[in-house]
Order: structure tokens, then sequence, then C-alpha cells
């Protein structure tokens, strides 16, 4: 009998209870094991720079499709901004209320020296400038400064979709780039295992087992995030445009309950669908607008990405000001597009914006462990958010009839 491989979840929690252990029992050695965590990170920072760059032309050209599609459009796009900087902010809020990131008190990887402490430099115009639009894309992509590609790679997606039928190959050229990056990041992935184990066994080595707590302490607020996010944010809307938030959740359940169990909002794009059309919305509203709310609209990830990137900071007592903060607000608002379906895209994400902000790129290690457990949260969130933005532009459109589609069905069975 052949003996199944277990999941990179529950190898990831291997991991993560060997590294403790061994960290807590041989200290000498285990302060060595970073070298596994270094080889892991070098391995995120190789992906970077092709994958953000290749999902993010293919997402702005597709954009610049949907023109024709107009009035919808537009209205859809308002909406998906307008939450995502709200659950950007919100990521923001909390972290800085409640700093789960201190409880973690790491030190400095051996090049403290100038880590954290060049961005502190007063706001230079000049330099921000330099920053932001590359003199040369292969220099910005050898640094791995996410900016600079961000800025090359929405000209060149604008670029690419306003010449037509040449510059559709470029575009499903770079599709297939992302393509095999999606790829890549998965053989990557299968080294994280022995990432967290390194990072962690030298961690509990180096600092003691009282690090741990504040991982529950990280969990809890998270959560507390995205309970208010969903019951307080979008009950709000729901109850502004008049829809029967309770009414829609109860019609979503399922499809919430299996994004939630596979952390995957993807797995639960069929069934969500269907509940839509079932709760009522129109069925041309559902096809367009919710799969580009699964490209721009992932609400429980935009926060997640402005939590996590500070909870690092914190955690090697990095102070990051408000401007800082604003910054990295604004790049993720961009950042963020195009990243749904690729797992663990939102930590290639943060791995950029840690860069940018020169905050040890080491400290993903500490979240790839309960990374699992947050996504099910994101997951979750990512569907209810979708969800509500389709009833909302349905009600716009005037295509929201609660009655109509339970008539449909009821009629269907007399026949």
């Amino acid at each position: 009998m052949k003996i199944k491989k277990p999941s990179l979840i529950v190898q990831i929690f291997l991991g993560m209870f060997l590294g403790i252990a061994v960290g807590f029992f041989w200290k000498d050695t285990a302060v060595n094991f970073h070298i596994l965590s270094d080889i892991f990170m070098r391995l995120i920072k190789m992906i970077i720079a092709p994958l953000v760059f290749s999902v993010l032309v293919v997402g702005i050209a597709k954009v610049g499709d949907f023109k024709s599609v107009g009035r919808i459009g537009i209205k859809t796009l308002l909406y998906f901004t307008a939450l995502a900087i709200v659950s950007l902010l919100l990521g923001l809020l909390l972290v800085n209320l409640f700093e789960p990131g201190k409880s973690m008190a790491l030190t400095l990887p051996t090049a403290g020296t100038e880590t954290g402490v060049e961005a502190s430099k007063g706001f230079d115009a000049k330099t921000f400038i330099e920053h932001i639009i590359p003199a040369s894309i292969a220099d910005a992509m050898a640094k791995n400064e996410i900016l600079p590609i961000v800025i090359f790679a929405m000209f060149f997606g604008v670029g690419a979709s306003s010449i037509g039928k040449k510059g559709k190959v470029v575009v499903e050229f770079f599709d297939a780039v992302s393509h095999i990056m999606f790829k890549v990041t998965n053989y990557v992935m299968a080294f994280a295992p022995l990432g967290v184990f390194g990072a962690l066994a030298a961690v509990v080595a180096k600092q003691g087992i009282g690090v741990l707590s504040g991982y529950i302490y990280l969990i809890s607020t998270f959560y507390l995030g995205l309970l208010f996010f969903v019951f307080i944010v979008l009950f709000l809307i729901c109850f502004v445009t008049k829809i029967k938030f309770f009414q829609l959740l109860n019609h979503i359940k399922e499809p919430v309950l299996l994004a939630f169990s596979t952390a995957s909002s993807e797995a639960a794009m069929p069934k969500t669908i269907e509940s839509l059309e079932r709760f009522g919305c129109g069925n041309r509203i559902v096809s367009f607008v919710l799969p580009l709310g699964y490209s721009f609209n992932l609400d429980g990830s935009m926060m997640y990405m402005t939590f996590a990137t500070v909870f690092i900071a914190q955690a090697y007592g990095i102070h990051m000001s408000l401007s800082d903060q604003i910054i990295m607000l604004l790049i993720l608002l961009i950042t963020s597009k195009g990243m749904a379906g690729i797992p663990r895209a939102s930590l290639v994400v943060i791995a950029g914006m840690l860069t940018y902000f020169k905050i040890p790129v080491e400290g993903l290690l500490l979240l790839l462990g309960i990374d699992q457990i947050l996504d099910m949260g994101r997951a979750a969130t990512n569907v209810v958010g979708n969800a509500v933005a389709t009833a909302v532009i349905s009600k716009w459109e005037g295509e929201l009839n609660y009655h109509h589609h339970e008539m449909n069905i009821d009629k269907m069975k007399l026949d």
C-alpha cells in the first residue's frame, strides 16, 4: 500500500513543532539551523520580480478590455477601490492599536547595522522619485524593488492593451509567464517546511519558548479584525443600500464554509455564483462582477497585507512612521491587483513590501507557520466581500430581485 504524502500544510505544521522542540532541547545546535530559512528566503526573493511583473501586466491589460462594459465596469472598480482602502486601513488600525508584533521582540539579523536605519532618514523628494521611477527596469528587477516594477508594468500593460491585436500576443505571453511563475511558486513553497523548521528552531533557541504566546495574540487580533469587517463594515454597506444582509449570508453559507476549510476563496467560486443567483442577483451582473472581484476585491487578503507588514516591523522593533504606512497602503492598493488564485501570493507581495521598507524579509517565516490559520479567515472574508459587492452592483443596476428567482425555481418544479 502506497503511503500518501502529507499536504504542505501538515508538513509546515510538522516543521513548526519540530523546530520548536529542537530549539528548546538542543539550543547550541539549533542556532545554526537558520541557514535553512536563509535558503528558503532567497528562493522567495528570486520569484518576486517576474511574478509581480507578469501578473500586473496581464491584470492591467485586461482592465483595458472592459472599457466596452463601461458603466458597470466603472461602478464596480470604484466600489472595489473604496473597499480596498477600507480593508487596508482596518489592517493598519488593528496592528497599530494592538501591536501584536511587540511581544515577539526579535533581534535584527546580523547585518542589522544598516537594516531599518536607512528607512528612517527624513523625506527627500529626489530619493523618493528615484525609488518610484526606474532608470532601468532590469536594475529594479535585479534589486527586487517592487514599486518601480509596478510603475513599469502599468505603462507596459496599458500600452499592450492599446495596440490591439499585436499587443494581445504579448499579453498572452505574459499570461503564460505568470502561470509558469505560479508553478515555480509551488516548487519554492515545497521548501517552506524546512524554512519554517530552521527559523523557529533558531528563534526558540535564541529567545526561549515565551516567543510563542505572541502567536496566539496575533491570530486572535487578526480574526477580531475580520469579524469587524464582515459584521460591521459589510453590514453597514448592505444597510445603506437596503440589501438583506443576513438573508444573503444565509444563501452563501456553504461557499463561505468551503472557502474557510480549504483556505481558498477560488474553491468556493462556482458555488458562490449559484448562491447569488438564487439570492436574486442578475445573472449578467454575477458573471461580470464576481470574476472581477476575485482579482480586485480580496478584502481579507488586503487587510492581511498591511497587518502582516507592520507586524513584522514591530517584531524587529522597527518603527514605521505614518508617512511610511501611507506609502505602503498606496503601493499595496496597486500591487494586490491580480494576485487572486495564487497560493501564498500575499506572502510574495509582503516580501516585496519588506524589501522596500528595509525590514528583514526573514520575518516572513514568523507568519509561514500560522499562515494557513490566517488564510482560512482571509478566504472566507473574501467570499463574503465579493458576494456583497455583487449584490450592491445588482441593486444599483436595478437587477436585484429577491422573489423573482424563487418563483422561477418553483415554476420549474411545477413544470
